[in-house]
This record gives structure tokens, sequence and C-alpha cells, in this order.
């Protein structure tokens, strides 16, 4: 069972419509926590709460946040919420949502009426950090582009918890964002992957579209044990559904895992094992030895019967800069791990080469297009 403790509120330091980072007080000692006003109500220093504290007294990589459950003191509260797609479902948490393809939803004939993607590229990654380097290289060259981002429930439930889509979405960087399965917070909603992709295509208008999961990736170091595993099917989606599935492999040379090494064992298994789409990847065309342990690996793991592509990347740090938004991968900059924030860029490039109708101009590393 999961571990709560009582605690006060003592102040609030930031706070916007669908979140609230607050410090507590529990037995004497301050620490952080994060609320989600439409779950618990919005909460007031002073106030008592309870908090699940089990992840940080687990040690796990939650930021350090214990997450408000309930006020102690809160009266039965009702209200009119829109929609009947219940999102954690069948817990003590369950609530509705107006879904974007429901009968209630103004959408819903829209949503009903898709018939394909028809091209649109479509960018899946396994990691929530992939999301910044891979739409700035997009947007930096093409800032009227609509992009919309798609949420997973892989990791993190609330989209709220994203500080990176915050920024993002204040900056303008995304036209619309989607939350699917209990992911929940998105400006639309969606039940399922596929119901998302054809919402973003019909109802948000999406030129590019990004799918990864919230902050938070669960692994446990076996084959196939780790929730990135979903890239897999996300890119099958994305085929039948009539997209180009482009899909960000997960390379690094500062991770000190072996099994992270190059392409991560995570990228192996789900790109060169489990999918059965043909997607198109792009890798940095980098003039050194990481080239031959990347040759090496992608013949060793079957991701040579993908579309690969070498392009240049792009200056990454200089569009960080420009936009104002530095991000880390497990703690590390784009300094300290280049390698997988150059990755995550060089796709976006290549969603930008394919709507400019430049992919036969491409380096081609794998099997030729057609």
């Amino acid at each position: 069972m999961f571990q709560y403790e009582e605690g006060s509120v003592q102040r609030i330091t930031r706070e916007g419509d669908d979140f609230q980072e607050v410090v507590v007080l529990i037995e004497g000692e301050e620490a952080k926590a994060f609320s989600y006003p439409h779950l618990t109500g919005r909460v007031q220093p002073g106030e008592r709460v309870w908090l699940n504290t089990t992840a940080v007294r687990l040690g796990l990589g939650t930021g350090g946040y214990h997450f408000v459950m309930a006020k102690c003191d809160r009266k039965q509260e009702k209200g009119e919420q829109p929609g009947h797609i219940m999102k954690l479902r069948y817990t003590p948490w369950q609530f509705p949502v107006l879904a974007v393809e429901e009968e209630a939803s103004p959408h819903h004939s829209t949503v009903n009426s898709f018939t394909s993607l028809e091209g649109i590229p479509v960018l899946v990654g396994t990691l929530h950090s992939m999301v910044v380097p891979a739409l700035l290289a997009f947007h930096g060259y093409s800032p009227r582009r609509r992009v919309v981002y798609i949420m997973t429930d892989g990791a993190a439930l609330p989209l709220s918890f994203s500080d990176t889509v915050r920024r993002l979405k204040a900056k303008g960087l995304f036209a619309a964002t989607i939350t699917c399965g209990h992911a929940f917070g998105g400006d639309l909603e969606a039940v399922n992957i596929y119901s998302a992709l054809a919402a973003a295509k019909t109802v948000a208008g999406a030129e590019l579209i990004i799918v990864t999961m919230g902050p938070g990736i669960v692994g446990t170091g076996t084959k196939y044990g780790f929730s990135g595993i979903e890239q897999a099917y996300i890119l099958e989606a994305v085929q039948r559904l009539g997209g180009y599935p482009i899909a960000i492999p997960r390379i690094s040379f500062a991770d000190s895992r072996a099994r992270h090494r190059g392409i991560s064992h995570h990228s192996r298994t789900a790109l060169g094992e489990l999918t059965f789409a043909t997607a198109l990847i792009a890798l940095p065309d980098w003039k050194d030895e990481r080239m031959e342990i990347l040759a090496r690996q992608i013949e060793e793991s079957g991701l040579a019967k993908h579309h690969l592509y070498q392009l240049e990347v792009p200056a990454l740090s200089a569009l960080m800069d420009a936009y104002d938004l530095p991000v880390k991968t497990m703690g590390r900059s784009y300094h300290e791990d280049p390698a997988f924030f150059e990755t995550a860029a060089v796709a976006g490039v290549l969603a930008l080469n394919l709507l400019g109708g430049e992919l036969g101009n491409l380096r081609n590393w794998g099997r030729e297009e057609g």
C-alpha cells in the first residue's frame, strides 16, 4: 500500500490553474509537495493536508515531491463536471473528463469522420526530455507550422506536472496538447493513442505531432520491463493511420550503465525486435568512433530494417539559449550528454525535410525509400 502522512501547508512557491507547488511541514521538517486543484481543491497556507509520501520515502525520481491527497478538514463538495469518460478509473480519485471523441463533445463528429493522417510526420520518443530538442530543431526553422503534443500515460499522468510543457505552451510552441489513456490535463482528452492521433489531425490541425510519455519513465533493468516499450505500438498506430512514423532512439555516451551506452537497450528492444512498423530514424552525422559503435548496434539489434538517415546536427545549444529552454535528461545537461539531445534534434530536422519534400535528398544509411 502507499505511504501517507499528515502535514501543514507553509507557503505556496508556484501555482497555476491546474497545479500548485507548495512547501509543507511534516513532523517538524519542511518538504516540497505538488497539488492538483481539480482533484483536491486549492490549498492555502495553514491548512492541514494528507500527503502521499511513498516515492520520496523510497528514494524514487519524482523530483523530491510529495503529493497532496486531500485536505484533512475538507467538507463535501459537489460540482457539475462535463464529460462521462473517467480517468484513474476504479480508484478513489477517479474523475470525469469530456473526451474529444465522446458523443457530448463538440468534436465528436469531426473525430468520427477521420480517415487518415495523410502523411503527417509523427515523432515518437520514449523520454519526456526528448521533446524540447526535437521541437526546437523543427520550430527554429519552421516557426509557423502547427505542432501538437500528445502525452501518453506511460509515466506521469498529469500534464501539469511537466514544467517543460508549461513553458513550451507559454511560448506558443504548441498549437495544442492532448492527453490520452489515463494521462490528463491536455487541451483535449482522448481515450487512446489512435483517437488522440485522429484528434490531432482533425481537431487541432496538426502539421507535426510529437508523442512521448510525461516525466518519469519506468524501468527495471530487464529487457521488456520498461514503460518506453510503448514506442513500438505507437509507431504501428501512426503507420496504420497513414502518418509517417519517425522514431527517436535513445542514444547516450554519458550514461554509466552499459545497457544504455550508445543505442539504449530500450530502443534496441522496441525498435529492433518488437515494432512491426517500418519507421524513419534520424542519426546525427558524427565523424568519430561513435558511429562505429552505432553501426554495430544497428546491425546486431535489427534496427537496419528501418529507414535510417544521417543528418547534420543543428545549432542546438544556440536554439536552447534563444528560446530560454534549458533541459536535462537523467540529470544531465546538453553539454554533459550531447549525443542524447542531438539525436532528438535531428529527428525534428528529419520531419522538417519530410514536410519540405527533401527526403530523397538526404543521406540514407539503411535501405532506400520506395
